[in-house]
């Protein structure tokens, strides 16, 4: 069963070629809110990329982000990408910081787009698994991690979306609070799975030869 990508754009032309770029997904398009919401609760998706600017004021933003809040509420578990203009990045902040998983700017590039779908597809599948395992397991989070406080589910969420990315991680805590264990599920969630875990103790490490051991040296 291929997963599910809800395209909210009412440019048919432009919705005709993102589900074109999406052609891995079973996908559906709605060319308004009302529509959007139609077509979410017939069809949940996990998926949805949503145009900010919808009519009946396609010129601007107040219906996208309305929707945006809506689409949140009915369904929480789906992963939104806003879709905005090169001028509007203050937009796709503000989007995010309401709860968008990402944001994808125009003008369409096949590549690019199909590469954020991928990726919030791939994060809804991990958090779908893990819900399970929890389910499954009473208090299990990730890996090795145990807990079931508001904190500690955070924190595994955290995790799971920073995992598919290349983005450099810093833990902070306590000494025994299990910085380790947050970073070996971060490694076990990523493309890098396969490859070692390397885990360095730099206090250990003299200053002087900190540089030498993590980057090597040549003599002189």
């Amino acid at each position: 069963m291929k997963p599910r990508v809800l395209i909210v754009e009412d440019d048919p032309g432009l919705a005709k070629q993102m589900r074109w770029c999406l052609e891995d997904y079973d996908v559906d398009v709605a060319g308004s809110p009302d529509e959007a919401m139609a077509a979410l609760r017939r069809n949940p998706p996990q998926v949805v990329t949503l145009d900010l600017g919808l009519p009946p004021e396609p010129g601007g933003t107040r219906v996208g982000f309305e929707l945006l809040d809506e689409l949140q509420r009915v369904l929480p578990q789906a992963k939104v990408v806003v879709v905005t203009g090169r001028e509007e990045h203050e937009h796709a902040m503000r989007a995010v910081a309401m709860g968008a998983y990402d944001f994808y700017q125009k003008p369409l590039e096949a590549d690019t787009l199909a590469f954020v779908v991928a990726r919030a597809v791939r994060l809804s599948a991990l958090e779908r698994e893990n819900q399970r395992l929890a389910e499954q397991h009473g208090t299990e989070l990730l890996g090795s991690m145990i807990g079931a406080s508001k904190p500690m589910v955070e924190l595994s969420r955290i995790a799971e979306r920073v995992a598919p990315t290349n983005a450099t991680v810093l833990i902070l805590g306590e000494t025994g609070t299990g910085k380790e264990l947050v970073a070996r599920a971060i490694h076990d969630l990523s493309d890098r799975k396969d490859d070692p875990y390397v885990a360095i103790n730099c206090a250990a490490i003299p200053e002087n030869l900190l540089e030498s051991e993590l980057f090597g040296h040549e003599k002189g």
